[in-house]
């Protein structure tokens, strides 16, 4: 049962703004020792997992529902956050991530005069964020292009996502087959080069040049993404090693 401590941590961390220091469940349970930690991982389940998830939720890492199950949604949050903060994307949520969730850096912006609704990709850190009145609203991992050559129809080229300013300028919805492979949701910027639902969405570039996202997250930005939406495509910031 949650004890009174949980709850109204619950309480203080849904209903205030982001910038808000989150009661971890750490800090809200009874008797936590200073030297005591709670690893997560995928297949994990219970009370923390559950706040890892409102938390996530509530900072616009993850749009399903917080079940309690560290499920693949939590895992592709658990990788944006972390590199969002700096650090390699893993699927450990320890001390460190805790002690982020509790006072997470600002996310920093790729393009700082871009427009105040925008999408920007960081393709150092392989992360999406969409703006809206220059806020960060939805943070994403992505997958983008791999860098290796490939072959396809008597051509030959590097499978890698353009650098530059953009705009959306065709819409897909739901699934869509190409001689590369299927795409869900597409959102088109440049050329054949779309952001689109994947089924598989590494943890590393992986495309060819597209920028892949997980399902959840490519439901979520199609219903966000208009066209004409400016999209911003940049080396990045470094990760730490």
């Amino acid at each position: 049962m949650i004890n009174a401590c949980r709850i109204l941590a619950l309480v203080l961390c849904l209903a205030l703004p982001t910038a808000t220091p989150f009661i971890s469940p750490a800090a809200a349970d009874d008797g936590w020792g200073e030297d005591e930690e709670i690893d997560l991982r995928p297949g994990d389940r219970g009370e923390d997992v559950r706040w890892l998830q409102q938390r996530l939720r509530q900072m616009g890492y993850l749009f399903t529902k917080a079940t309690g199950s560290y499920d693949k949604d939590t895992r592709f949050a658990v990788w944006a956050f972390r590199k969002s903060q700096g650090m390699q994307a893993a699927n450990i949520v320890d001390t460190d991530v805790w002690r982020r969730l509790t006072r997470p850096r600002k996310v920093r912006p790729l393009v700082k005069t871009g427009s105040a609704n925008r999408v920007e990709i960081d393709l150092r850190r392989q992360l999406l964020t969409v703006y809206r009145r220059g806020r960060p609203v939805l943070i994403s991992h992505t997958s983008t292009g791999a860098g290796v050559r490939f072959c396809q129809g008597g051509r030959c080229r590097v499978a890698v996502t353009p650098i530059g300013d953009f705009r959306v300028y065709k819409r897909a919805p739901g699934w869509t087959t190409g001689p590369l492979g299927s795409m869900y949701n597409s959102l088109y910027f440049v050329g054949g080069v779309a952001i689109h639902g994947g089924r598989k969405v590494p943890s590393w570039p992986g495309s060819h040049g597209c920028v892949r996202l997980p399902m959840s997250i490519a439901d979520r930005l199609y219903r966000m993404v208009t066209i004409g939406e400016p999209v911003y495509v940049r080396q990045g910031h470094k990760l730490k090693g």
